[in-house]
């Protein structure tokens, strides 16, 4: 419980103890919003906040990939309704990406140096975009799709950092094929959707026979729903390209503050 104090007049102080878990409930809408607007799931903004409410590391991974799979549901089935899901250009990177991350989800290992470095990556990639976010967007005749040995590389080791971290894996997929035209801005959203789907079912069955829940998931769940459904109406119908590279940039920017603080 979490004691809220509201003041009426000077002389009297009316403190509501609200539950930590409908805290954290409504902290996960928020996230679920704000990343399903670009394609992402949310995953290191659930576990950002569960780590500031001291949720065990058993529940925390799990929970997070939980809720990533429901998001990135969503998101999968309104992006490619929306005409915004190329599932042939999606396809090598998830090849690729599903394997590892559910190999590297079972790895017991330090990775403090390596989510360090990934910190630095993400925090020059959310510079870069909102520097960019006024830039005439790509258009079709612009992108370039990668081949398929490189979308396998790529898929590949974001796989490994996603099955470690326990995202989804969007967070770096998105910058990247942005900053090398692999996609326009809302086709970029897309692609995410469907990777950090397929990632977080990889990685939760990774750590599905050690995870342990909280009481209160169906609640978090229902919460992350909402969440989506606001954010991918959001990204499909609503925002305009240059507000949707800024919102992606506070989103790479508050997953890059979570690994700089995460142990």
């Amino acid at each position: 419980m979490l004691p809220i104090r509201v003041r009426g007049n000077p002389e009297e102080t009316i403190a509501i103890m609200v539950p930590m878990d409908v805290l954290l409930a409504v902290a996960f809408l928020v996230v679920a919003v704000l990343y399903a607007s670009v394609g992402h799931a949310g995953a290191s903004g659930y576990i950002a906040v569960m780590a500031l409410a001291a949720v065990a590391p058993a529940t925390l991974r799990p929970t997070a990939l939980l809720l990533n799979v429901l998001v990135a549901s969503i998101g999968v089935y309104r992006y490619a309704r929306a005409g915004m899901l190329p599932w042939r250009r999606l396809l090598p990177f998830v090849l690729a990406s599903a394997p590892c991350a559910y190999l590297a989800a079972q790895w017991q290992i330090d990775a403090h140096l390596i989510k360090q470095a990934l910190a630095v990556v993400l925090l020059l990639s959310a510079i870069e975009l909102w520097r960019s976010a006024e830039r005439a967007p790509i258009s079709d005749a612009d992108v370039r799709v990668p081949p398929i040995w490189l979308a396998l590389i790529v898929g590949a080791t974001i796989g490994v950092v996603a099955g470690l971290s326990g995202t989804g894996g969007a967070i770096f997929l998105s910058p990247l094929v942005l900053l090398f035209h692999w996609s326009n801005t809302r086709v970029a959203s897309g692609l995410s959707a469907g990777f950090v789907l397929i990632n977080s079912l990889a990685g939760l069955a990774g750590v599905w026979a050690t995870a342990q829940w909280s009481s209160a998931t169906p609640w978090w769940l229902l919460a992350v729903l909402l969440g989506a459904l606001i954010g991918t109406e959001l990204g499909t119908r609503r925002l305009q390209i240059p507000h949707l590279r800024r919102i992606l940039a506070v989103v790479l920017l508050i997953a890059a503050g979570k690994l700089a603080v995460g142990s």
